[in-house]
């Protein structure tokens, strides 16, 4: 009997083990190529609101994750989107960053000429951004991508390229990694998926 029961109690904590550990950002969802892109209506810096399924059937989407306004390496990835968005245009493609920001951050981050990098020294100058910034400041759409990280409380730095079907067809997790030459890499991935040209 006591075997019995032994074995039942440990069977549920086996069972109970994938709720508990949650993947790395403690996010439960993990997309992958393939899936389709999860729906979102969300404000831009431009004063529009975007709506990812408006898309469908018509142009492809990238939706580049970024951890907050206003710091180095946002400021260096946006300020590389914002002067070789040409790179970019050249495909049917409309391009996005997005972050937990609310929206008046993010829309004085498209605006802004500069930003102090204080210890790090110098400032990083960077044009206007001419193109939307997307701010999810209920964070849900940020937990529908699975770019939540839970304890930091902001979006990890992950790109998301979405084909014209809705479905993902790449996910690149390695921006932080080269974040001034974000429009170089985001091109040449549009490219590589074969993104039809203007």
């Amino acid at each position: 009997m006591r075997v019995v029961m032994l074995s039942a109690v440990l069977a549920a904590g086996a069972a109970a083990l994938p709720m508990a550990q949650a993947p790395a950002g403690g996010s439960q969802v993990e997309l992958k190529v393939g899936d389709q892109a999860p729906d979102f209506s969300l404000q831009a810096s431009d004063g529009k609101t975007y709506q990812l399924s408006s898309f469908k059937g018509k142009q492809a989407i990238v939706l580049a994750w970024f951890p907050k306004a206003m710091t180095s390496g946002c400021t260096l990835e946006c300020k590389s989107l914002a002067e070789h968005g040409d790179m970019i245009r050249k495909y049917d493609v409309t391009y996005f960053m997005a972050s937990v920001d609310p929206l008046d951050k993010n829309t004085e981050f498209a605006k802004a000429t500069s930003v102090d990098l204080g210890a790090r020294g110098g400032v990083v100058a960077k044009k206007e951004a001419d193109f939307p910034i997307l701010s999810d400041p209920t964070k849900a759409t940020a937990k529908a991508y699975g770019v939540l990280n839970d304890q930091a409380g902001f979006a990890n730095r992950w790109t998301f390229y979405i084909g014209k079907d809705g479905k993902i067809q790449a996910i690149d997790k390695e921006v932080g990694k080269h974040v001034q030459t974000s429009a170089e890499d985001m091109a040449a991935k549009l490219g590589e998926l074969g993104v039809a040209k203007k």
